[in-house]
């Protein structure tokens, strides 16, 4: 347990901290999911569609260091690439 003041804030903060972070994690891998989901019904102009905003939202968790920015390129270009095949 933590014994000074600094060190239980600290701690405090760590919590809440990881709680966000978790929600902006979970809420990028439902972006992605729902991506995949728009590919598996073959529907290309859906998949699009939720592509952009899937990317602004993996984008945004990369800006904040929640995950690498090279993660996020590569989330991006792999959904990117199978949306491309569809066609």
């Amino acid at each position: 347990m933590a014994n000074t003041a600094q060190a239980r804030k600290r701690a405090r903060q760590s919590v809440a901290r990881n709680k966000h972070n978790a929600s902006m994690r979970s809420m990028m891998r439902t972006a992605i999911k729902r991506v995949r989901q728009a590919i598996e019904a073959g529907d290309q102009a859906a998949a699009n569609e939720v592509f952009r905003k899937a990317s602004s939202v993996i984008d945004r968790v990369a800006d904040k260091n929640i995950i690498h920015k090279n993660k996020a390129a590569r989330h991006k270009s792999r959904l990117a690439a199978a949306i491309k095949a569809l066609a």
